[in-house]
């Protein structure tokens, strides 16, 4: 005798999901000497009244050991985290944290104050303040009059 489910039959696949995302949360996908997921370092970027604020999670670097730059709509945020400690790299049985030189480039959502930026590092994170532009106002553009003069043959910009 078969059985039927009353119902909608996309139920088997909202099943089907829930199991896959409770193995995948089981599953340990860190592999060592392979860094997968997301770039370092992590950034947030909000949107206040007058300006955009950049963070940056840089545990471990110093401020000297970073170095921002804007062209073109883009910051460039590099830097460089090294270990306190020299302990060889065949004794490392798990690395997780970063280390070693980077570089992150994010596009900018507005123009900005290029001349007021200032950034700070405090306990690890990179604070970058981007104030934004006036609105630029629009403005009139004036229009010649090409017309060539009542009687004259010339095609007009000759």
């Amino acid at each position: 005798m078969a059985v039927f489910r009353w119902g909608s039959s996309i139920d088997a696949f909202r099943d089907l999901e829930r199991e896959m995302d409770r193995w995948l949360r089981s599953v340990n996908f860190s592999m060592d000497g392979v860094r997968i997921g997301r770039q370092y370092p992590p950034v947030n970027i909000y949107e206040l009244e007058d300006e955009f604020l950049l963070t940056a999670e840089v545990p471990g670097t110093k401020a000297d050991d970073v170095e921002i730059s804007i062209a073109d709509g883009m910051v460039t945020i590099r830097g460089d985290r090294s270990d306190a400690a020299t302990i060889p790299e065949d004794r490392f049985r798990r690395c997780e944290r970063p280390r070693g030189a980077w570089e992150r480039v994010l596009a900018l959502p507005e123009r900005i104050r290029e001349d007021d930026l200032h950034a700070e590092l405090t306990h690890g994170v990179l604070t970058l303040h981007l104030p934004k532009s006036p609105p630029s106002q629009a403005r009139q553009i004036p229009i010649v009059d090409s017309e060539p003069p009542a009687g004259s043959n010339e095609a007009p910009g000759q």
